[in-house]
This record gives structure tokens, sequence and C-alpha cells, in this order.
């Protein structure tokens, strides 16, 4: 069993990226676990969507170049639960398991599959909760015979969790609607900060 291990501190903080890495090589050998690679990414903050050491770790994870993701805790790893869930996501997909020490989350255990479906239960009710609200808002806009800003980009967002509270997966959505799949990833998962645009702005297919 291959390993990667994963860490980050922030800009200024002090901290000392070792206390991470010390105790993820520890768990990978009690666990019998080669370590793969370790990516670390120092002096990041945790809200930006770029890191070079994640992006790495993301790449070489689609190379298969590793079993299991070891991480310190997920806020080292994701910016927000929906990064979190798209990238538990897509490890599942590519058979790889993942680890947050701390957490004591490990979806290798029945425990760690079950926090995974709960996340992906409650991110897929805020996108539930999102699509009744634009439908909602459009309705309304509709009976009062006002010109809604943005219709294209509120139709399709409200498609597109339409589909997804379907079962479809986002290459399935993709297809349906004729748009790249990162359009489909990026309005079904950030429609909040899509709709809270000026109206005369727009979006990029």
């Amino acid at each position: 069993m291959f390993a990667a291990i994963y860490a980050r501190v922030s800009t200024n903080n002090g901290q000392d990226p070792s206390v991470q890495t010390r105790e993820l090589r520890e768990y990978c050998e009690r666990r019998g676990w080669e370590i793969a690679g370790e990516y670390v990414d120092v002096g990041i903050s945790g809200s930006k969507e770029k890191r070079p050491e994640l992006d790495r770790l993301v790449a070489d994870a689609h190379r298969r170049r590793f079993d299991a993701i070891v991480v310190w805790k997920f806020d080292r790893f994701a910016r927000s639960v929906s990064h979190l869930l798209r990238a538990l996501e897509t490890f599942q997909a590519l058979g790889i398991e993942f680890v947050s020490l701390t957490e004591g989350v490990d979806t290798s255990t029945p425990a760690g599959k079950m926090v995974f479906t709960v996340l992906g239960a409650v991110a897929e009710l805020e996108r539930s909760l999102i699509r009744e609200r634009v439908r909602a808002g459009l309705r309304n806009a509709k009976a009062k015979g006002k010109l809604v800003g943005r219709p294209r980009v509120k139709a399709e967002i409200a498609e597109i969790l339409d589909l997804r509270s379907q079962g479809l997966s986002w290459l399935a959505v993709a297809k349906k609607l004729g748009i790249s799949e990162g359009t489909v990833r990026r309005l079904g998962l950030a429609p909040a900060k899509i709709l809270s645009f000026p109206a005369s702005r727009t979006v990029d297919s």
C-alpha cells in the first residue's frame, strides 16, 4: 500500500509543517504503508484555490502513484466543504482512500464511508434548497411581470441542480445540457456566489 501525505501551513503564523508531517509519517508506518510522496504547501492560505503542492498531489492521484492520501486535518487540505466533497468524489472514482488523521476519518473503513455519505447528503441538500430558492425567485419575478437579470445562468443553475438531485454525475449533466463539465461544476457548486453578481455582468462558459 502506497500513501501520499499532504500538509499545509499558512502565511506568517509561525507554524512548522514538520509538526504535521512527522505524525503523518508515523501513522503510515503504523499502518505498514510505504510513503510514495510528501506534498507540503508552506505559506499558503487555505482560501487559495491554487496551491502548488496540492495541485501536484491531485495530478499524481490521477496517475495512480499512490493508493491513499493522508492529511493532518480537513481544513489543512480543503478550503470548503464543497471542495472537500469534490476531492473525495475524485479519489473515490480513482480507487484512492482518504485519511484525516486528527479527525479519525478513513474512507477505507465503514465509519469513514459513512462520513463521506453524510457529507454528500448535506451538500446535496444545500444544492436542493438553493435550487428551490432560485425557482421561487424566478416564479415571483415572472408573476410581477419583471425581467429577471441573468435568466440564462439562473435557469442553467436550476437545471443543473435538478439533474444532480436525480443522481446524475457531473459528466452526465454536462452531456445532457451540452456544456462543459467544468462549467457544470462551477455553476452547480457555487450558485450562491454566482447569483450575487450584478445583473450587468456575464458568466464565461
